[in-house]
């Protein structure tokens, strides 16, 4: 069969580490399912049909016996018949010999319907068979084409990022690195400079509101001590 024949191809190709090394893997195993698929439709077809043919026969064979077992009792109640003189004796004997010949013939043919049963219950067991088998190829494949298809989604996603990691010029990246610490060491000092002239600044005003403060005390102090060698009268 072609699809096993391309399974196989598809087993040898995985063989190789690369997956891009394998003949479009999934489309071929995607088509092999679909021609299993189509085979066992026409197995499951075949399957029906004899499975039918089958029970024909059987029913046919169990009609023969019934008609069988009917002539024999038509001869039967016209030998009865004869024993009790309602009817001639040599003509119920020609009577009774032809249903038991009928008799007879329907026998061959219920035990002819019979043979043909066991001929299509033979061919229904291997048509059942190829059918169960082709269902467990189908679902294996399918099983392994999910295995394959995240296999490749995978495979794909690493050859990206190593795609795009093998075009990263690293010197360039460590020279813009580099760039990036002297600016910030930059940034840092030029912080620490408006830090330290805004203490200075604070350090000046601090001192001239010092001095304006101990001068008003002096002169307030100066004033009280006049007053009071006035009261005294000094």
């Amino acid at each position: 069969m072609n699809i096993f024949k391309r399974l196989f191809n598809i087993g040898k190709a995985e063989a190789h580490s690369a997956i891009d090394s394998l003949e479009d893997p999934i489309k071929m195993t995607e088509q092999g399912i679909r021609d299993l698929k189509k085979d066992l439709e026409k197995a499951l077809q075949a399957l029906a049909e004899v499975k039918a043919l089958s029970i024909r026969a059987k029913n046919d064979a169990e009609t023969q016996v019934q008609k069988a077992e009917d002539y024999e009792k038509k001869a039967m109640l016209i030998l009865q018949k004869a024993k009790a003189g309602s009817m001639d004796a040599a003509e119920a004997d020609r009577l009774a010999s032809e249903a038991l010949v009928r008799k007879e013939e329907t026998m061959k043919l219920a035990n002819q319907s019979k043979t043909d049963r066991e001929k299509f219950e033979a061919h229904v067991s291997k048509l059942d068979g190829n059918v169960k088998s082709l269902r467990s190829s189908i679902a294996k494949y399918e099983n392994e084409l999910k295995t394959l298809k995240a296999r490749a989604k995978v495979s794909s996603a690493t050859k990206n990022i190593n795609k795009q990691l093998a075009n990263i010029d690293s010197s360039s990246t460590v020279s813009m690195l580099e760039r990036m610490k002297e600016k910030v060491a930059q940034e840092e000092a030029l912080a620490e400079s408006y830090a330290d002239i805004a203490n200075e600044s604070r350090s000046i005003d601090e001192e001239l509101d010092k001095a304006i403060d101990e001068g008003a005390n002096e002169s307030k102090a100066s004033e009280s001590l006049e007053a009071l060698k006035k009261k005294m009268g000094m």
